[in-house]
């Protein structure tokens, strides 16, 4: 049912209320706006607020920001202190292991000072070594290019099969709506804004055809496939029209085929085109059917499936190129009910399939020559576990991306052949050494008696005795697993005696698909339920006390926050709610808005009676009550496409007129262009990640 919409809206009267002398917050205007949903009225006075371009939102928002300057302005020693701990631990002038594709080794490399990496390539040697002293060719300088610019974004970069010609888009605005430009890399010379809106794009084996998707101007779903030919107009090859899907670009490995995806949250339909024929017609490998997923490689005229048809975590099919139903295919990978299979990299002579067990990655490799299979192992407890970038599809090595909460990334090599591993690179982090820290796997049961997996990182001399003080962190949605990695920044957490601890919750897909069911729909306070039952087992076995327990989560990850303070306002001490999806009807019921369609299959649809009320249950912003809520942070961004920044905003309004002790709820939003990820140049980042630090810091009497 959709909703009647009735509003006293006196533009010219909104006011936000300025501070006087910085220790009252701002208060938002009320402004009375009723609207009907599924026979009830709902008032939603901060309605307002959405309006963008309404000059008084804005006064707001700096009204909110000024507030928040004058409340932590203690707090500007410890926010350098940790700035000048971030910049001095990280190796500012770097490169990443560069990556050979065809005669050229392709890398990043950052320098001290410069906000942004530099991308760059050199000419492989006559060998195929990396040359340190080639000649090194200057790809793209966000530097350069991002001049003047409060933010600056790169997304697509594509170059063409024959080396000579890049393609790429920016943006500007942290809007994540990109421009098509393509680089003539002998000239220099580049064909700017040759598409607006672009999500990802493809080159044609002719050097001379780009295939691109572009998004809807209004609801940001990636939805049309483009032809161009360079020199000519553009034109739309095909059409996604289905509200719940969105279209992706790739390719095969071994460069034969294009690759256009539409994949909404339960279902797949994948097309091809030979990369030798830009002309060609895309065809449908295996056309959708409502609840398969699936994803495909190509090698020798065979595509590698990754199905869950008939197989909830997945198997793999080696299916003839031509055929389109799965029982003409041969299984190679068989389904286990305690294995997700994640992904598949398919070389000339290997196959590597991606799978998680119990949290954590796992690789095995399959030689086609013999049938062999072999399993790569990992020496830790916990760790993260990543297929590197191999572009070259007769590779014979693997590249491996490690790390774990307590050891800083390594790139490994893994010989095909000989089986062995070669360190490439280790991230270097300056005055760490890891053996002064620990990392472990904790298991919390959750209150119907299902294993909840915690990752955790703390001091080796930090006491098991209840008093040290402990961050929380979880997503818990869209099957995303949440990976045990290493921050160089939180080390400053961690020597301060703070304990981390990342929650795997159901919602994420760390224990398999059941894992995401149990944590979506009419099962997402499963959610909720785990990571407050998480916090308890953590408080219980003396890991922390409420009055040392931090939270933190951003996005989805924020609605979690919302809806974790509401059920247990008491067991928290302090919040920071990042980019948090807190307003979840307003956005639900607004179809118009960017993801909110596409995302019925994950939280439901509210036009649904069912849906509406279990959502409503637990939508943060409309379950607020009066009570001792905890030291609450939130941040935004002004031009966050993903999470509007008024979802925040209204919250921090509403949670005001509620909140009974004393306790300080802070809303921080970045009104210069920037995006859901916050600003785009590093040391934007770390001088944002300081703030925040310093002040859930404060909030457990951390001043130093």
């Amino acid at each position: 049912m959709r909703a009647r919409f009735t509003s006293t809206l006196l533009a010219l009267t909104f006011s936000a209320c300025a501070t006087v002398d910085g220790t009252q917050p701002p208060i938002a205007k009320r402004v009375e706006h009723r609207q009907v949903w599924h026979g009830r009225e709902f008032n939603d006075p901060y309605f307002w607020l959405r309006e963008k371009e309404n000059p008084n939102v804005r006064a707001y928002l700096a009204a909110e920001n000024e507030y928040t300057e004058a409340m932590t302005a203690d707090l500007a020693p410890i926010r350098e202190s940790l700035y000048q701990e971030f910049v001095a631990r990280v190796k500012q002038t770097d490169m990443d292991v560069p990556v050979k594709d065809g005669p050229y080794y392709y890398y990043s490399r950052t320098v001290e000072g410069l906000q942004y990496p530099i991308q760059a390539r050199k000419k492989a040697a006559a060998s195929g070594a990396f040359e340190e002293s080639a000649r090194e060719e200057v790809l793209l300088d966000a530097n350069e290019m991002g001049k003047g610019l409060a933010y600056f974004g790169i997304g697509a970069r594509e170059v063409s099969d024959d080396h000579t010609q890049l393609a790429y888009s920016t943006d500007v605005t942290g809007f994540r709506q990109f421009s098509l430009h393509v680089k003539d890399l002998a000239s220099g010379a580049v064909r700017a804004d040759l598409a607006e809106r672009v999500t990802s794009v493809e080159w044609a084996a002719d050097g001379k055809t780009i295939f691109y998707v572009t998004e809807d101007a209004v609801t940001k779903r990636s939805n049309q496939l483009w032809r161009l030919e360079l020199g000519r107009s553009a034109e739309l090859v095909f059409e996604e029209r289905d509200e719940l899907f969105r279209l992706s670009l790739g390719s095969t490995r071994d460069r034969k085929y294009l690759i256009a995806a539409s994949g909404s949250t339960d279902t797949d339909e994948w097309r091809v085109l030979e990369t030798a024929k830009p002309r060609g017609e895309f065809t449908v490998v295996l056309p959708r059917a409502k609840g398969h997923r699936y994803q495909i490689e190509h090698r020798d005229g065979l595509f590698y499936v990754v199905t869950d048809k008939n197989a909830p975590n997945f198997r793999v099919v080696e299916l003839p190129v031509g055929a389109h139903d799965l029982s003409a295919g041969r299984e190679i990978v068989a389904h286990r009910p305690d294995v997700l299979v994640s992904g598949i990299d398919v070389f000339r002579d290997y196959a590597v399939v991606s799978e998680r067990f119990q949290a954590l990655s796992r690789f095995r490799v399959l030689t086609f020559a013999t049938g062999s299979w072999r399993e790569i192992a990992f020496p830790e407890t916990v760790y993260a576990a990543f297929a590197g970038a191999v572009p070259e599809f007769d590779s014979a090595t693997f590249r491996i991306s490690y790390q774990s909460p307590a050891t800083p990334p390594c790139t490994y090599d893994y010989d095909f052949l000989t089986l062995g591993r070669t360190l490439k690179k280790q991230q270097e982090v300056f005055g760490y050494d890891p053996t002064r820290y620990k990392a472990e796997r904790l298991w919390a049961t959750a209150r119907d008696g299902v294993k909840v997996p915690i990752s955790i990182v703390y001091r080796a001399d930090v006491a098991r005795d209840g008093k040290a003080p402990l961050l929380l962190y979880a997503y818990g949605s869209y099957g995303n697993a949440m990976p045990a990695t290493f921050d160089p920044l939180r080390v400053s957490l961690l020597d301060r005696g703070v304990v981390f601890a990342l929650a795997h919750i159901r919602g994420g897909n760390e224990l398999g698909e059941q894992w995401h069911k149990d944590g979506m729909l009419m099962k997402k306070k499963n959610t909720f339920f785990d990571f407050i039952d998480c916090a308890e087992h953590l408080i219980g076995e003396r890991w922390t006390s409420k009055q040392r327990l931090m939270i933190e989560g951003g996005s989805a990850g924020g609605l979690l926050m919302g809806a974790v303070v509401n059920e247990r306002p008491d067991l928290f001490r302090a919040v920071h709610a990042a980019v948090p999806f807190v307003d979840v009807m307003n956005t639900m019921m607004d179809a118009s808005l960017p993801l909110t369609v596409g995302e019925y299959l994950e939280w439901g649809n509210p036009n649904e009676k069912p849906a509406f009320d279990y959502m409503l249950s637990y939508s943060p912003y409309d379950n607020l009550v009066a009570t001792d809520y905890p030291a609450i942070l939130v941040t935004t961004s002004f031009n966050d496409s993903q999470v509007m920044y008024w979802e925040p905003a209204k919250y921090v309004a509403k949670l005001r007129t509620f909140e009974r002790d004393d306790e300080p709820i802070l809303l921080k939003c970045k009104l210069e262009a920037a995006g859901h990820g916050g600003a785009s140049g590093r040391y934007d980042r770390w001088r944002d990640r300081a703030f925040q630090y310093a002040w859930l810091l404060s909030q457990i009497g951390v001043t130093r």
